[in-house]
C-alpha cells in the first residue's frame, strides 16, 4: 500500500512539471502575439502618417502658382536687360522665391511683391536704355549724313560724286570725265553755291534759273549730288558727251 502511494506522488510531480512548461510556452506565445500586433499597429501608425505628410507636400498653394508666374516673368525682364541695366537685386529675390513652396506664405507673399516692384523697375530703366540708345543711334546718323554731305560738297567730293555717277549711269569714261571737270571748273569751279549775278546762272553745272534742277530732287541748292544729276541728264539731252559740252563752251563761251 506504501508503495502505491509513493508511485501516485511521483506521478504527480512529473505531470505538473510538464504542465508548468507547457503554460509557460502558451504565455510567450500569447505575449509574443500582443507583441506583433503592436509592433504591426505602429508601423501601420507610422505608413499613415508618412503618406498623410506626403500629400500635404504636394498640395500647391494658390500663392505657389503666382510666385512661379511673376518668377516666370522676372527671369524674362533679367534676360532683356542683359548688358544694359543692373539686375542684382531682381536676381536675388528670384533666387529666394524660386521654391516658394517651402516658404511659409507670409514670405511667399512678400517677396512676389519685391519680384513684381523690381521687374517693373528694371523694366523701365531697359525702356529708358533702349530710348538714349536709340537717340544717340540716330544723331550718330545723321551726324554721320551731315559729314557725307559735308564732304560730297567739297569740290573734291563733287568730282568723285560726277566721276562715279558718269561712268555707271551714262558710261562715260576718263576721257569725257577729263573734258566735264574743264567745263565745271570753267563755270562753277565745282562750287555747288557758285551763282552768277549777271543771269543768275546757278550751282555747279550753272543752270539757268537754278530751280530748274529741282526736277532731281527738292535740295537742289544744298546738295552737290543732285546738281550733278541735273547737270548730266542736261549734257547727255544736249551734247551728247561732256566732250561735245566743252568744245561748244569753248567756241562760245557758255553750254
Amino acid at each position: 500500500m506504501r508503495f502505491r502511494t509513493i508511485a501516485r506522488i511521483h506521478r504527480v510531480h512529473r505531470a505538473r512539471r510538464t504542465i508548468l512548461p507547457a503554460s509557460l510556452a502558451i504565455a510567450l506565445l500569447a505575449a509574443a502575439g500582443v507583441a506583433a500586433g503592436t509592433t504591426s499597429a505602429i508601423a501601420a501608425t507610422s505608413s499613415q502618417e508618412r503618406t498623410a505628410t506626403a500629400e500635404i507636400a504636394t498640395v500647391e498653394r494658390p500663392i505657389d502658382h503666382d510666385a512661379a508666374f511673376y518668377v516666370t516673368v522676372a527671369n524674362a525682364v533679367e534676360k532683356s536687360a542683359a548688358g544694359k541695366v543692373d539686375t542684382a537685386t531682381l536676381a536675388r529675390q528670384i533666387d529666394a522665391l524660386n521654391d516658394s513652396s517651402a516658404l511659409p506664405e507670409p514670405s511667399v507673399q512678400a517677396l512676389t511683391s519685391l519680384v513684381q516692384h523690381s521687374s517693373a523697375k528694371v523694366t523701365a530703366a531697359v525702356a529708358d536704355y533702349n530710348a538714349q540708345a536709340a537717340a544717340q543711334a540716330a544723331a550718330a546718323a545723321a551726324q554721320a549724313a551731315a559729314d557725307a554731305l559735308a564732304q560730297a560738297n567739297t569740290p573734291d567730293g563733287a568730282r568723285a560724286t560726277a566721276r562715279a555717277m558718269a561712268a555707271s549711269q551714262y558710261g562715260w569714261g576718263d576721257g569725257q570725265f577729263s573734258c566735264l571737270d574743264s567745263l565745271w571748273q570753267k563755270e562753277s569751279g565745282w562750287n555747288y553755291q557758285a551763282y552768277n549775278a549777271d543771269g543768275g546762272a546757278t550751282g555747279i553745272p550753272q543752270s539757268l534759273p537754278g530751280s530748274k534742277m529741282a526736277s532731281f530732287g527738292s535740295d537742289w541748292e544744298t546738295n552737290a549730288a543732285t546738281q550733278i544729276a541735273w547737270g548730266l541728264d542736261y549734257i547727255s539731252r544736249g551734247y551728247g558727251s561732256p566732250c561735245s559740252a566743252w568744245s561748244h563752251s569753248q567756241s562760245v563761251n557758255w553750254y
